[in-house]
């Protein structure tokens, strides 16, 4: 069994992309050692760990001469690398003693057995947060879904109270199911709202206008979601079961049939999930 890590691990980071560079800033703040940060050959990609080492007084290295000496090495590179990224510095140090994490959504702690064959304890620790560039989100109160070997998910669960995260495990077998809860939550709330912008085109109002102007209700309508739930939140004609509204919605919808799909999907769920007067007319009126 591998003994249990001090209570703050030095951590090493491979991949200085967005989430490894958030994350590092972070752990810093939280009171951990960054010693290194390792990145690919490219020279993009060895201008951003040499800045990120710069911020966390750490070495930048690369793949083909990275030390690894700390106790604790966090994946941060993108899903399909994972596995490949573990193999390629399997042989760089002794991980009989060591935990390695990665921090893919959809993918299970397995994407490190080639570290695991070696003697490290291993991990996906996922934090359920968008990163983008031009943004620092911080992780104070973000959810953290850890699942893995048993004594690397005791080393999250301590870095995810350290970071002001919460820590809360999930079985391998729903790691997709929970990848796809995130896309809900984020990158496809987005296209929801880019394909509300094509609809504002149509009503006159550049790109720009309908973003300015949608932000109000769409700051309301997250503030009542936590408030109040789906149902508390939910309004509009569907909720008052207005067929003939969302009907002249329809037929202008045409324009834009991205729209119409999105549309008629997102109502459909409402008939399903929701609260809802007139069910029967409004099922007639999207039943196209």
């Amino acid at each position: 069994m591998l003994p249990a890590m001090a209570a703050k691990p030095e951590i090493a980071i491979v991949g200085p992309g967005r989430l490894g560079r958030a994350l590092a800033l972070e752990l810093k703040r939280a009171g951990y050692k960054i010693p290194e940060i390792v990145s690919r050959g490219s020279a993009a990609s060895k201008r951003k760990a040499a800045d990120l080492a710069r911020r966390v007084k750490a070495h930048a290295s690369t793949s083909d001469c990275a030390r690894l000496d700390a106790g604790l090495v966090w994946f941060c590179v993108p899903d399909r690398e994972i596995a490949a990224a573990a193999r390629r510095l399997a042989s760089v140090s002794d991980w009989t003693k060591k935990i390695a994490f990665h921090s893919s959504g959809a993918l299970a702690s397995d994407e490190l057995k080639s570290l695991r064959q070696c003697g490290a304890a291993v991990a996906s620790v996922h934090p359920l947060m968008t990163f983008v560039s031009g943004s620092m989100p911080s992780l104070i109160g973000v959810p953290f879904a850890i699942e893995g070997d048993a004594a690397a998910v005791r080393s999250a669960q301590q870095i995810v109270r350290a970071l002001g995260g919460e820590a809360f495990t999930i079985r391998k077998e729903h790691k997709a199911a929970y990848h796809a809860w995130g896309a809900f939550a984020s990158p496809l709330l987005v296209a929801m709202l880019v394909t509300a912008e094509q609809l504002a085109r149509k009503a006159g109002l550049s790109k720009v206008e309908a973003r300015e102007k949608m932000l109000p209700i769409v700051r309301q309508t997250i503030a009542n979601y936590a408030a109040l739930g789906g149902a508390g939140a939910f309004s509009g004609p569907i909720v008052r079961g207005d067929a003939e509204i969302v009907r002249k919605h329809l037929q202008v919808l045409r324009k834009v049939p991205e729209a119409t799909d999105v549309y008629l999907a997102l109502a459909r769920a409402a008939l399903r999930y929701l609260p809802v007067h007139n069910r029967a007319e409004l099922k007639k009126a999207i039943e196209i």
